[in-house]
Order: structure tokens, then sequence, then C-alpha cells
């Protein structure tokens, strides 16, 4: 793709607003018994020297296209039980754990507790909404292709969701975040730690098959300002989201988003509505507009198409914008065996008048799959993946590669290997 259709996706995204959701919820919700996720696999690369599976992406800001381009391992799983019913509500508690893994192996890498939570869900005095306290996931929604979560409000909390306000639904919660203390050289103690409250007002229709949530977090830096430790910041963010359904057998999620402080999320691609490094002054912003569309207009044949827009500020860094257009088709010869294939490419400008870092990305994958569909699992592929990248973004695909910089100053490479992914 050229740079001047690059530079023109933020007007082409608004053109194709009106296309159209996802298969993962806004709301994930824990239905009882055991559930979970897993993606594991194996590769080498073309570079000579073998070794490592070979990764293409950009790092810092970016996401990388994932499709036979994960050199790493992740598992999370647990379970969820009914453990009391009283007056039509439903008490659910539930406890999951993951893994991750660097490379290939898992190793003896720690379990870590990402859920243990409890929900009282149906209250009448919420109008059946429901009440939760503990860790847990929550509004999460993803574009799948990027395995960028474009909102993420996990933690530790207490919220109340999904209550029926007008033409919507309304959902509260309470975060502590980075809640660790910091002893200073000079013997006392200080926290960076943060308070987040998200608000959501989502659900509401808006036309036939479409709704729109609209999202808001604030988030409140804790501690003193200190030389060690910097200076303490509040943040927010706000989002907005128009989910259309019904579109060629799937749907279609068109996304504005705008972040303040420790409100952008993170230092690399961090995630709204998570709390960002409370250090964040009011310099640092970051705008992002996005189309993520899933559709399955034949039994055999699925596709998703996302185009993301960008652009992150601060009186540190500078100004810089990621553009990103991607997609992946899916045809199936047989009810378990399918092609699949994915195609991504990438431009980062950099601050100072220096070129702008391009990358694409090509992945070839004969799978077997429990089905034809875009979203059927498991899939067992087998996986071809080429990169191209210019010289200004050598240095940035070395440094992002878990295998470390095995493509040295050549601006191609070539990987394979073997991956399973499924959730259950």
């Amino acid at each position: 793709m050229n740079r001047t259709a690059l530079k023109t996706l933020p007007a082409l995204l608004l053109a194709i607003a009106s296309a159209s959701a996802l298969a993962d919820p806004m709301y994930p919700g824990d239905a009882e018994g055991f559930h979970g996720y897993l993606r594991a696999g194996a590769g080498s690369n073309t570079s000579g020297g073998g070794g490592s599976q070979g990764c293409f992406g950009l790092g810092g800001n970016t996401m990388k296209y994932r499709l036979g381009n994960e050199c790493d391992a992740y598992t999370e799983f647990g379970y969820t039980k009914s453990v009391a019913k009283s007056g039509g509500v439903n008490y659910l508690a539930t406890i999951w754990v993951n893994a991750y893994a660097p490379n290939s192996d898992f190793g003896d890498n720690k379990l870590g507790i990402v859920k243990a939570y409890v929900e009282a869900q149906g209250l009448d005095f919420l109008n059946g909404g429901t009440a939760w306290i503990g860790k847990r996931f929550y509004y999460r929604p993803d574009i799948h292709m990027l395995d960028l979560q474009y909102i993420n409000m996990n933690g530790t909390g207490a919220g109340l969701d999904r209550i029926p306000a007008g033409p919507g639904k309304f959902s509260y919660a309470f975060f502590k975040d980075n809640d660790v203390k910091t002893v200073l050289p000079t013997g006392g103690v200080n926290t960076k730690s943060a308070v987040r409250q998200n608000f959501i007002f989502g659900e509401i229709p808006v036309n036939e098959n479409g709704t729109l949530d609209l999202a808001a977090t604030y988030i409140i830096g804790e501690g003193k300002d200190d030389l060690a430790t910097g200076k303490r910041n509040n943040g927010w963010q706000l989002s907005a989201f128009h989910r259309q359904g019904k579109v060629f057998g799937g749907g279609n999620t068109f996304g504005v988003q705008y972040g303040v402080g420790p409100g952008v999320g993170g230092a690399g691609n961090g995630q709204f509505g998570a709390s960002g490094d409370t250090n964040f002054g009011s310099d640092v912003k970051r705008t992002r507009i996005f189309n993520d569309m899933a559709i399955q207009p034949m039994a055999n044949f699925g596709m998703e198409f996302v185009a993301l827009w960008q652009k992150d500020e601060s009186n540190a860094k500078g100004s810089s914008t990621w553009t990103s257009v991607g997609v992946r088709p899916v045809y199936a010869f047989t009810d378990n065996f399918k092609l699949v294939g994915e195609l991504g490419t990438d431009r980062v400008t950099q601050a100072g008048g220096l070129p702008a870092k391009r990358l694409t990305k090509l992945t070839i994958a004969p799978t077997i799959s429990a089905g034809p569909g875009l979203w059927s699992r498991p899939e067992l592929r087998a996986f071809v993946t080429y990169g191209k990248w210019n010289d200004a973004a050598t240095a940035s695909v070395n440094a992002s590669n878990n295998g470390g910089p095995i493509y040295n100053n050549n601006t191609s490479g070539t990987s394979y290997g073997f991956q399973v992914e499924t959730w259950f």
C-alpha cells in the first residue's frame, strides 16, 4: 500500500463506519462450567542460522498481525460455579489461572490468578442488573487479528453491571490498580497506585441491528510527588463504539477513542480503560479511530478486515502516528480443513523529521479446524510467514522480536512452524 493511501486512512475509516460486530462480546461473562483459552506452537526461521521462530512487528505503540506471527505461548482457564440461589438471584463464583512463555515452551512458568470473584445476577433492586466484587476480566473486546483489546477494564474491584436505564444499560466499576508500596532511599514509603472508575452506558439502539456503547474512565493517581517516583497525575479516557449486526453473516465495530495522562493506558500500546503510569501528565495523549469487520457471507468463506489510525503525543517523545490495514480471509474446503491467509501492513511516523517505519507481513496457513467458519476452533495450523520492512524499521523489528535480532540488518525474513489455537 502506498504512503498516500495510508495517510488518508482516517477519511477512509469514516467512510466505512456505517458498514459494520466481532464475535467477541463487549461484556465478557463467565458461564457455569470449565472454560479457557490456549495458543501454543513451535517454529523456526530462514535467516541462515535457524533458531527461534522469527516474528514481525514494529513494537512501541503498535500491535502485530498475529496469524503465524506469535512467538510465545499463552493459556488461561478456570471454573465458574453457581454457589447459591436466593429469590431468583444467582450467585456465581469464578476462579481462573493463566500462564505465559515468551517462547514456544511453557517450561516451569508459574500460574497466576487472573480471575477470582463472585457476582450476584438478576438483582430485583437493580431491575435485573448484576453486582460483583473481586478480580476479573471486564469490558475487553478486541480486534482479533491484531490481538488488540482496544479497551480493557480488567482489574480488582467492584461493580454494578447492565442496569436498565432509558434506551440502554448502565454499568459502573471501581478498581484499585498498582496497589503496591515503594520504599524510598530516604527510608520512607510511597506508592504509585491509582483509583480507577469506569462508566459504561451501552447497548443503546441507534439503527436497525445497530447499537452504541459509550465508555469513560477517570483515574486518580495516589501517593506523593517526590524525586524517586516522580509527580502524580490524574487521567481520563472517552470511547464510543458502534456495533452493527447482520452484516454478510457477521458484523462490524467502529470505534473512536481519546485518552489523556494515565488514561492512555500504558507506555507502549496500553489499553484504554486501564490505568497507565501516573507519571504521565496532561501532555501525554492518544487518539484512535478504527473499523473492524468480521463476516461470514458463505458457510465455507469468512473474512476479518481491520483499518486503524492512532496518534500518540507527548512532550518527551513528540508525535507519532500508527496506521494499519489488514485482512484475514478463510476458505474451507471441507468441514475440517480450511486455508487461512493474513496480509497486514503498518506505518509508523517518527518525530524530528525521521523517515517513517513501514512493515508488511503475509501468512499462509493450511488449517485443520472444528468447522468451516471464521471463528471455528480448535484450529491446528501449519504456516509460512514472510515479512518485509524498510531500513527505518530494522531496529524496531529486531527489538520487538522475541527471538532477538535474528534478521540483523536485513529488511525481509521468513518464518515457518505450527500452532494450535482454541477457546472452550
